[in-house]
């Protein structure tokens, strides 16, 4: 019996990058060792076998909640993308597909896992910003464009100058690499206790726009609607 860990499964509006508005069931994996200083998701850090599901209760969770109105999943985390992870998570991808579900993956940047991303729809992949304290590599964010540009987007959580700067660094090298353009966005990220970073969004906007307008600036429409604390939403 294939089983995953799995933190939650839940429906709820996209709230960030470019599917932005767009209802989805999420389905988020327990257990990451990425360890973003700046994560708001850290109880799904912990490999917990009390999270374990079987394959076929996770889906029966997901048609529940579908009502077959909603038929696009997003696969999020903790880390999906986990060397342990992806053999449950392959099966779990083949078992949506085959109930025509469109799938997306968020990775975190770290690695490409060529037989997970070859079987999703679209690939939303972070770039880390100096402030998570983990570090992307430019050269394997061209490697993932060049053979996935044409089902992604890159996204960003921007918490001052010097991560813009680095994102910019990012794109400019991506662009010397004859890989396909995709959509880059920005998060403004949240500080603890903020209920809305307005000044920091302003910055965002301005530096976009002092270095030519490269990417999509996107707030975390949930956060706002909910409040930065709000989970499942």
């Amino acid at each position: 019996m294939t089983t995953l860990l799995i933190n939650s499964i839940y429906r709820a509006t996209e709230g960030e990058g470019i599917h932005i508005g767009i209802p989805q069931i999420f389905i988020r994996f327990q257990g990451c060792h990425i360890g973003c200083v700046n994560c708001d998701t850290k109880d799904t850090w912990d490999f917990d076998p009390a999270f374990t599901k079987s394959l076929d209760d996770v889906i029966e969770t997901v048609e529940v909640l579908s009502q077959d109105l909603i038929k696009r999943v997003s696969i999020t985390g903790g880390d999906p993308l986990h060397p342990s992870h992806v053999p449950s998570l392959i099966a779990l991808i083949n078992e949506l597909k085959a109930r025509n579900y469109y799938i997306n993956v968020e990775a975190a940047g770290t690695r490409v896992v060529k037989e997970v991303f070859d079987i999703v729809d679209f690939v939303s992949y972070d770039f880390k910003t100096p402030s998570t304290q983990v570090k992307t590599s430019k050269e394997l964010l061209a490697r993932f464009l060049a053979e996935y540009g044409h089902k992604a987007q890159i996204k960003a959580v921007v918490s001052d100058k010097k991560d813009f700067e680095a994102t910019y660094d990012a794109f400019h090298f991506a662009k010397t690499q004859n890989v396909p353009q995709v959509p880059w966005c920005l998060t403004p990220c949240y500080e603890p206790g903020e209920a809305f970073p307005m000044n920091r969004f302003q910055q965002v906007i301005q530096l976009n726009e002092s270095f030519g307008l490269p990417f999509r600036v996107i707030g975390q429409q949930h956060k706002w609607a909910y409040g930065p604390e709000e989970r499942l939403v």
